[in-house]
C-alpha cells in the first residue's frame, strides 16, 4: 500500500539546494535590473532558445535547478522597457520593490477573490491611497485589476447597469450612446463590444488644435443623438491621450456631465498619474468630480506589470454591479469567510494574484513625493526633446508637447521615418514606436522612464539623423 504521509513529490526534494538555486537565481535578476543601462534596449530572441520553447509538453520534468538555469537565460531578453533608452508605446520601467514583493506574494499564493486573511488588508490600503490620491470620498470603492483595459470593462458595465439595470435581463434594444474624443484609448470602443452596447453606440469627438476634445463639437453631436431618439450617458475624458499625450478639459466635462446627467469615466491609463506631479496636477483639475476612473500603476508609477485600477465614486452602485454570492462563497461573520464585501463582490474575477503587493510595496519604499518628480522630469525632458527636435531641418513635429510624448516626422516622408524607427530598434541602441498624426507616420517618443537620462536624449536625435 502506497504511504500516503510521505513529503509531496512536487515539492523539491532537498530544500537547501531549492534555496541556493532561488538566491543564484535572485543574485542574476538583481545584477540584470541594476545593469539596466548596459547592452542593447532590445535584442531578439535567439533562433536555438526560440526552438527550445517548440519543444513537446513533458511527461518526467527536468527538476528546479533546470528551470533556475532556464530563468536565468530568459533575462536579457525583455521587451527593453527597463532600459533608459525605451521609449516606445507607453510602458513603465519597473523597479526593485516589485521584485521583493513578487517574492513574497509566490511564495504566500494567496488568492485575493476573498475571505478574509493579510494579503486583503494590503489591497484596502491601496484602496485607500488611491481615494486619497484622488480626492474621492472615503466611501468610493476601487479595485487592482491587470490594467486599464479592465478597469474600463468593470467602470462601463457600473455606469451601463446604474442606467439599464441590465444584469438579469440583458442590454436589450438599448438605445445608449457615450462619447470620447477620436483621441481616446480604443479599450473604450472595446469595452462597448463587450458589454453588448456595440463600439458604434460610442461617438468619436473631433478634437482642437491641441489634441483635446472639442466641446462644441460634442455639444452638437449630443444634441443631434438625442433628437434622433438616441439616450447619452456616458462621457469619457481622456487624461494622457496614447498617440500625442494630451489632457481633455476634465473640468469642462465634469460641468457638462453634471449638467447632462451623464456619468463622466476618465481614461488616465499613464496620465491620472499626474496628479503627484506639480508640472501636470493642473491639467487633472476635475479628475476629483468623475464617477470613475481607470489607470495604471505599471505605468508612471514604475510597478512591474501587471497592475492597473478601477476607482468608483459610488460604492453601491459599484458593487451592485458585480455581487452575488452562491452558496460555495457564503460568508461569514468570523473565521476565514469573514470580511464581506470581498474584492470579488466590485469585478468579474473570482481568482485574483496579489497584484496590490507591488503597488503597496512601490508606494511604501519610494512615497509620492519622489514618485511625483519623476513624473515631472519625463515632462521636463519631453520639452527638451521637442527642442532638439525643432532645431533640426530635416525633422518636423506634428503636435504640441502636453506632458511626456513627442511625435517627430522626417521631411523626406513616411518610408524614410517608418525605417528609421526600425533601425533604430534592431540596432538595439534606442526604442522608439510608430504612430499616425495629421496622417503621417510620425517617430513617437514617450518619456514615462526614470531612468532615462538628458543624455539618452541627445543620442537619440542624433541617431534619428544619422539613420536618414
Amino acid at each position: 500500500m502506497a504511504d500516503h504521509q510521505t513529503k509531496s513529490a512536487l515539492d523539491p526534494e532537498d530544500w537547501a539546494a531549492f534555496e541556493a538555486q532561488a538566491k543564484g537565481l535572485l543574485d542574476a535578476a538583481v545584477a540584470q535590473l541594476a545593469g539596466s543601462a548596459d547592452g542593447p534596449v532590445w535584442r531578439a530572441f535567439p533562433d536555438e532558445m526560440k526552438a527550445n520553447m517548440q519543444a513537446g509538453l513533458p511527461a518526467k520534468g527536468a527538476g528546479h535547478a533546470a528551470v533556475a538555469k532556464g530563468l536565468a537565460r530568459l533575462l536579457p531578453y525583455g521587451v527593453g522597457n527597463t532600459h533608459p533608452r525605451f521609449f516606445g508605446w507607453v510602458h513603465g520601467s519597473g523597479g526593485a520593490a516589485s521584485l521583493l514583493a513578487d517574492i513574497t506574494a509566490a511564495a504566500m499564493n494567496a488568492n485575493l477573490g476573498g475571505r478574509d486573511h493579510g494579503a486583503m488588508y494590503v489591497e484596502k490600503q491601496v484602496v485607500a491611497w488611491v481615494r486619497e490620491m484622488f480626492g474621492f470620498p472615503e466611501s468610493a470603492s476601487g479595485l487592482v485589476v491587470s490594467g486599464t483595459s479592465m478597469a474600463t470593462i468593470v467602470a462601463l458595465k457600473v455606469a451601463r447597469d446604474a442606467r439599464l439595470k441590465a444584469r438579469a435581463s440583458g442590454v436589450g434594444a438599448h438605445k445608449l450612446v457615450g462619447y470620447a474624443s477620436n483621441q481616446a484609448h480604443n479599450c473604450v470602443a472595446r469595452a462597448f463590444d463587450m458589454l453588448g452596447l456595440g463600439s458604434d453606440a460610442l461617438r468619436a469627438v473631433p478634437v482642437n488644435a491641441d489634441f483635446e476634445m472639442d466641446m462644441a463639437a460634442l455639444h452638437e453631436m449630443m444634441a443631434a443623438d438625442r433628437a434622433a431618439g438616441y439616450e447619452p450617458f456616458l462621457l469619457v475624458g481622456t487624461a494622457g491621450s496614447v498617440n500625442v499625450g494630451a489632457f481633455d478639459d476634465l473640468a469642462a466635462l465634469a460641468d457638462m456631465a453634471a449638467a447632462e446627467g451623464l456619468w463622466l469615466h476618465i481614461d488616465g491609463a499613464f496620465g491620472a498619474a499626474g496628479v503627484l506631479s506639480d508640472a501636470l496636477r493642473p491639467r487633472l483639475k476635475g479628475i476629483e468630480r468623475a464617477d470613475s476612473v481607470a489607470f495604471d500603476f505599471h505605468k508612471w508609477l514604475h510597478v512591474n506589470y501587471d497592475a492597473g485600477f478601477v476607482l468608483v465614486r459610488n460604492e453601491a452602485l459599484h458593487r451592485a454591479a458585480f455581487e452575488g454570492a452562491p452558496d460555495y462563497l457564503a460568508s461569514s461573520e468570523r473565521g476565514l469567510a469573514a470580511g464581506r464585501p470581498w474584492p470579488v463582490d466590485y469585478g468579474p474575477e473570482l481568482s485574483r494574484g496579489f497584484r496590490a503587493l507591488k503597488i503597496w510595496a512601490q508606494i511604501t519604499a519610494l512615497g509620492t513625493e519622489a514618485l511625483g518628480a519623476a513624473i515631472s522630469r519625463n515632462c521636463a525632458q519631453a520639452l527638451k526633446l521637442a527642442g532638439m527636435v525643432d532645431a533640426e531641418p530635416s525633422l518636423e513635429r506634428l503636435a504640441p508637447v502636453a506632458s511626456s510624448v513627442v511625435v517627430f516626422a522626417h521631411v523626406n516622408g513616411d518610408a524614410v521615418t517608418e525605417e528609421i524607427v526600425l533601425r533604430l530598434q534592431e540596432s538595439g541602441l534606442a526604442v522608439p514606436s510608430l504612430t499616425t498624426v495629421k496622417g503621417r507616420r510620425a517617430v513617437r517618443v514617450n518619456i514615462t522612464n526614470h531612468r532615462t537620462r538628458d543624455a539618452d536624449l541627445r543620442l537619440l536625435v542624433d541617431a534619428v539623423i544619422a539613420e536618414k
